[in-house]
């Protein structure tokens, strides 16, 4: 792990907007960085569906670990990578995973409360920063809180309810909060506002364009498994109409040829 590469996540979170377009593996990730992405993000349900496995904590932690390996050895990019829950409710078992995934070549990881409780993230968000500590990296933390995507509050109670775990993770150790779901202005301005922490967003449906969500104040965009889903659903279809009719002929995304692929993924 490049110390250098931590330095750089955490300040490309400090102002404007931080757009992620999520991987989910190394080619993906040369993918990314061909597109100009500043920092690759792994989308967890992403690399759970490429290794044919559900998403929601089901992945066994050694093939995320594997993934992290793969992708930190094929860009030169800050890597986070999203680990769901921690993969266990142990925070001593989720410290221990940080830190195989900081020597794996991670700067940065995305942890989610789910439907749990905030107290069981917060010591797993604790359990991480001495891991990293004991790393010497200074790892990015983003504490994702399901308030919106989940529906954990009533909607005129889900800023407050966010800014409360928002305060708790904090002062666990977190670097940036992640509010999946969030789409209206007023809402993510109060929350970009009085978190404390970076705020990221992810595209959804009704949410202000780029520009806006600057002004707004928030710090990072993530494409989650957009990306992936919009691949998975070229992909089936193809399969279907070559499997039906002997017939390659895609849809109107014009797919990169042998060699454009093959200078993509050239090993420097």
């Amino acid at each position: 792990m490049k110390p250098e590469l931590a330095t750089r996540f955490h300040q490309l979170h400090a102002d404007g907007l931080l757009l992620l377009a999520n991987a989910w593996d190394a080619g993906t990730a040369r993918l990314a960085q061909a597109a100009g992405a500043q920092a690759v993000a792994t989308s967890s349900a992403a690399v759970a569906w490429a290794h044919g496995w559900p998403d929601g904590d089901a992945l066994p932690a050694e093939l995320v670990l594997q993934t992290a390996r793969a992708v930190a050895g094929a860009v030169d990019l800050p890597l986070s990578v999203d680990i769901e829950g921690g993969y266990s409710d142990d925070p001593a078992r989720v410290g221990a995973l940080v830190a195989q995934l900081i020597a794996a070549g991670a700067v940065g990881i995305n942890i989610e409360d789910g439907a749990g409780d905030p107290a069981l993230l917060a010591a797993k968000i604790a359990a991480a920063r001495r891991a990293a500590l004991a790393c010497g990296v200074d790892l990015f933390i983003n504490a994702r809180t399901d308030v919106w995507l989940r529906g954990l509050a009533p909607p005129p109670q889900r800023v407050a309810e966010a800014l409360a775990r928002a305060a708790r993770y904090r002062a666990a150790g977190a670097s940036g909060l992640f509010a999946p779901g969030i789409t209206d202005g007023d809402e993510i301005a109060a929350l970009a506002g009085d978190c404390g922490l970076p705020l990221n967003v992810l595209a959804w449906t009704g949410l202000p364009d780029a520009a806006r969500l600057r002004a707004l104040g928030v710090r990072r965009l993530s494409a989650g498994s957009a990306i992936s889903e919009a691949m998975q659903g070229l992909v089936l279809g193809m399969m279907r109409q070559f499997l039906a009719s002997g017939s390659l002929q895609g849809g109107d995304t014009a797919p990169l040829d042998y060699r454009a692929v093959q200078a993509l993924m050239a090993r420097r």
